[in-house]
């Protein structure tokens, strides 16, 4: 079969490997179709802690059952499926507390190569966090399960409800996942970010507001009467854009950092505006089971449409094209399909 494999930043090969064999609990796939990410990106660009090099790339995937391993009872042979690619280990001392998107095992056996013909799921994620795509919901939305997930995961913990208005920084696929999620609670949304195509999709997704950054201060004064929103998320991942998220929010608001900085980098907040201000800072990473159950539902029932999202669709032998031209910025997720 062949497979995507990232030898080093900014080369990725395509090889001729051995179809996997399933072991006990685990299941093949046959890929149908895998979605481009902003954490691929990253590692495409400049290398990522949780994406080693050389090794195989991608991890958001839909796929039929093509093979199973002993004991696999509740999936059958041709089965459609969608998935994540990890899943919490349950045995550590964050799982026991059921922190359960900090399990000290997840990163370390997570499921990547999804830019391939087949890929196999191991027995944890089988048991946890695979789901039959229903028939209505085509392969490449539902390739949109794993980052929907740690989007799910960001929102749930929050009560946002018909009179808040929430501030999303940046208007890539993350940012517009949250935007339509935001929207699904009712709230009103202004969104940001630097290129005016993204924006123009964001207005089409339903923001309220969608303006480049020089505008920001202005719309928001001028939708919250002065207060300040109430809640803020940072979707781009830059040390200085976390810094000043904090000057958005309402007194006794909160700011969810999304956005994964440069491993190595810090930030620097004034300490009277978190104290006197009561503002809460909350860090937002990877997702539980119950968040991933979450987002199957959105999407299974249609309450999230997420086709606007996926800018164009590619083979497998064309994949080094498509992230050299997402590192240019042009659009926002390709579809890779074998």
């Amino acid at each position: 079969m062949l497979s995507a494999i990232l030898s080093e930043p900014g080369k990725i090969e395509l090889r001729d490997v051995e179809i996997p064999e399933p072991q006990e609990g685990e299941l093949l796939i046959k890929i149908k179709s895998a979605l481009t990410c902003g954490t691929d990106l990253k590692a495409f660009i400049r290398g990522h802690p949780f994406i080693p090099t050389p090794g195989p790339f991608g991890h958001e995937f839909s796929g039929i059952v093509a093979g199973k391993g002993k004991g696999v009872s509740k999936f059958r042979m041709g089965d459609a499926i969608m998935s994540v690619h990890s899943a919490p280990c349950l045995a550590c001392t964050y799982c026991r507390r059921k922190f359960f998107n900090l399990c000290e095992q997840s990163m370390a056996s997570k499921v990547l190569g999804a830019y391939a013909e087949y890929i196999v799921i191991p027995k944890h994620v089988v048991q946890q966090n695979v789901y039959r795509k229903p028939a209505g919901l085509h392969f490449k939305e539902a390739c949109f399960l794993e980052p929907l997930s740690c989007v799910v995961h960001g929102i749930e913990s929050l009560d946002i409800h018909k009179k808040d208005t929430v501030f999303i920084i940046g208007a890539g696929p993350i940012g517009l996942l949250h935007l339509l999620y935001a929207k699904s609670k009712g709230a009103r949304v202004i969104i940001t970010g630097l290129e005016e195509d993204k924006l123009n999709i964001a207005k089409k997704l339903g923001a309220d507001i969608s303006c480049h950054p020089s505008k920001v201060h202005e719309h928001v004064s001028t939708i919250t009467q002065g207060i300040g929103v109430d809640y803020v998320f940072e979707c781009t991942g830059q040390p200085t854009i976390w810094e000043t998220a904090v000057d958005f929010v309402r007194k006794g608001g909160t700011v969810i950092l999304f956005g994964g900085c440069r491993t190595g980098t810090t930030v620097r907040y004034k300490t009277e505006t978190l104290h006197y201000h009561e503002i809460s800072l909350k860090g937002s990473f990877h997702f539980t089971p119950h968040d991933v159950k979450k987002a199957y539902s959105l999407l299974k029932n249609k309450k999230i449409n997420v086709k606007k999202l996926i800018s164009g669709t590619y083979p497998l032998e064309e994949i080094s094209d498509v992230f050299v031209s997402l590192s240019k910025g042009n659009g926002l997720k390709y579809a890779i399909v074998p």
